[in-house]
């Protein structure tokens, strides 16, 4: 694998054309401030009633879970909840990493090609941004060879001093070998979302 499938840029998480975007989210699942503020916001009402209706207890930190993208110009959000950076010591980078390689398996499971990430963390949580960078991009680059069905990971990054940490980790990413043939993930029920065409144009709602 080439790290070509793997692309980092700045900007705006709520406007790209992807089949999947991640949420940087709450364990509640029902909104807050930065990106996960955003990405409410861009989906509409729908999403946090999607959400409350399927998940009512939320998502524990270092998992993920998955719903439609209601007018968001995608198909999917997979929300993850990062862990509050306490100094290191107490199992963040192991959450972290679990944050990546969820959404990496739901977004296979469901057969994402395009998948879009936040640096998940970085924000109020508080993760230092070089130590984030490190986990994020070993992680995804080690999914994208565990999962060659999807075709890109798209790291969307709002402010350019992100953006740059990021671009600087890239020179030490190792890409490991996959030994194993790829197994078929199993199918997760598809979310009921209503599904709004990247033209921006709404189309009927698809039953799932």
């Amino acid at each position: 694998m080439s790290l070509d499938r793997l692309q980092i840029i700045q900007g705006d998480i709520t406007k790209q054309e992807v089949d999947a975007i991640v949420n940087a989210a709450n364990r509640t699942l029902m909104g807050g401030g930065g990106v996960d503020g955003a990405i409410h916001r861009g989906a509409g009402e729908e999403l946090v009633k999607e959400c409350v209706d399927r998940y009512p207890r939320g998502c524990p930190t270092g998992e993920a879970r998955i719903t439609g993208a209601h007018e968001l110009p995608a198909e999917f959000v997979i929300h993850t909840v990062g862990p509050v950076y306490r100094g290191g010591d107490r199992g963040e980078p192991g959450l972290l990493t679990s944050c990546y390689l969820e959404c990496m398996k739901l977004a296979a499971a469901v057969h994402v090609k395009t998948i879009a990430f936040p640096a998940i963390s970085c924000g109020v949580y508080g993760y230092p941004l070089d130590e984030a960078a490190e986990i994020a991009l070993n992680t995804l680059v080690s999914g994208l060879v565990e999962f060659p069905k999807i075709l890109e990971v798209r790291m969307v990054l709002f402010q350019k001093q992100v953006l740059e940490v990021f671009q600087a980790q890239v020179a030490g990413i190792t890409i490991p070998q996959r030994d194993q043939p790829e197994e078929e993930p199993e199918h997760e029920e598809k979310p009921q979302k209503k599904y709004v065409d990247r033209r921006r144009k709404p189309s009927k709602p698809i039953e799932w």
